[in-house]
């Protein structure tokens, strides 16, 4: 595995790699064409600007993104580009076996050796259990999180968002059920992770002892990552099997300590890794200056809306189409975390808030997330964004 490892030394003097997460986003008045191409042209500009990796993130029934095979769309942004990994941010398992999994990453690693990431996340584990449980005791859940937002050396860490509303809604349980076979049951997370890895080595056996292999992902080069948004199974399941971990502080910044607190405390040195590698995820949207910056993000919220009141991801609005919204209070607080966890402004004052999630979390990498209306706003957005990291007025991709 290629992973940047630093010594502490060194981690003071040169700072830490960024990289790209992209949702493929569909901005109003376009296609997913459009988006898709937008990606790739992206992809290649990241390269350009000494990105280390660009992930796509996997996201279905909704109308404004368009990552919904991440597989697919990683071999077209690889066949596009020259050097930079390409990668998933993250692969669904809940939704697809083991097998298949490898057989698509495999299949693309043979064309770009050595350059594909595969990251599996648990969305869709046990959808049926997690929304019934939702429903039945929404009120625990909201008494049990915190209230009131804290900041810790910087960082602002708000209250926990509570999907108990969101998981009732009917076409939540439509949809998940459409992503699976009739009667399929989807094994713990944990089993499956353990299958991707044995499929890859070329060690697996079922459990009347039969050999099976995966062609192509048998001894495919890909780095096996895992994702998640707090300090629940999926950081216990990458610290325990020795691999590099990312948390979503653009998704669930409440979370985003305990993720890694967990991911770190369960960490048991493997052949993959000696020691922990985490990578941190911002939403960010950079400019010349705060003022045009924040401009350019003030759809953001709206879009958020769209996504926890049960729509999803609607196609991504004009700053005009967002200020046509009227705001309640309860939209205000819908959207509040992340509204006030992204971080929006100039280069410097992008980078300074970098630098205290980097600093808070101890991350060895940052993962960042740009969505704008305009396509060259975001392009612009991570050219500003490498320049400072790199000339000194903060850190550097590589």
């Amino acid at each position: 595995m290629s992973l940047p490892q630093q010594t502490a030394q060194e981690s003071t003097a040169r700072p830490v790699p960024l990289s790209i997460l992209d949702l493929a986003p569909i901005p109003s008045g376009s296609g997913a064409g459009d988006a898709l191409r937008n990606s790739i042209d992206l992809a290649r500009h990241a390269e350009r600007l000494g990105y280390l990796r660009y992930w796509v993130a996997e996201h279905h029934f909704a109308a404004g993104v368009a990552s919904s095979a991440p597989a697919v769309l990683i071999g077209l942004i690889a066949a596009a580009t020259n050097h930079i990994r390409v990668g998933s941010g993250a692969v669904q398992l809940g939704h697809q076996t083991p097998i298949a999994v490898v057989e698509q990453f495999g299949l693309v690693d043979a064309l770009h050796p050595g350059r594909i990431d595969l990251g599996l996340g648990r969305s869709g584990q046990r959808r049926a259990e997690v929304v019934a449980e939702a429903a039945q005791a929404p009120e625990a859940s909201a008494a049990s999180a915190p209230r009131e937002p804290r900041v810790v050396d910087g960082l602002l860490i708000p209250p926990a968002f509570s999907f108990a509303e969101l998981a009732r809604l009917p076409q939540l349980a439509v949809q998940a059920a459409l992503l699976q076979q009739p009667g399929a049951r989807t094994p713990d997370f944990a089993e499956q992770v353990d299958e991707v890895v044995a499929f890859l080595e070329g060690t697996y056996r079922s459990s009347d002892g039969i050999a099976v292999h995966a062609v192509p992902g048998e001894g495919a080069e890909v780095e096996l990552w895992i994702l998640g948004s707090s300090g629940g199974q999926s950081a216990k399941v990458a610290g325990e099997r020795g691999l590099p971990f990312a948390a979503n502080y653009h998704v669930s910044p409440a979370s985003v300590l305990e993720a890694v607190e967990a991911y770190r405390g369960a960490f048991t040195p493997s052949k993959v890794l000696s020691e922990p590698y985490v990578v941190v995820s911002a939403d960010v949207v950079v400019a010349e200056d705060d003022t045009t910056a924040r401009q350019l993000a003030r759809p953001y919220g709206l879009w958020v809306r769209a996504i926890r009141t049960g729509q999803g991801a609607i196609p991504y609005p004009t700053p005009e189409e967002a200020d046509a919204h009227v705001w309640s209070e309860a939209d205000r607080a819908l959207v509040a975390d992340r509204v006030d966890t992204q971080f929006a402004g100039s280069p410097e004052t992008v980078v300074e808030r970098l630098r205290v999630l980097q600093r808070v979390t101890g991350a060895d990498e940052l993962l960042v997330t740009t969505i704008t209306h305009g396509h060259a706003d975001r392009v612009r957005s991570y050219e500003l964004l490498a320049e400072a990291w790199q000339t000194g007025t903060a850190g550097g991709a590589r």
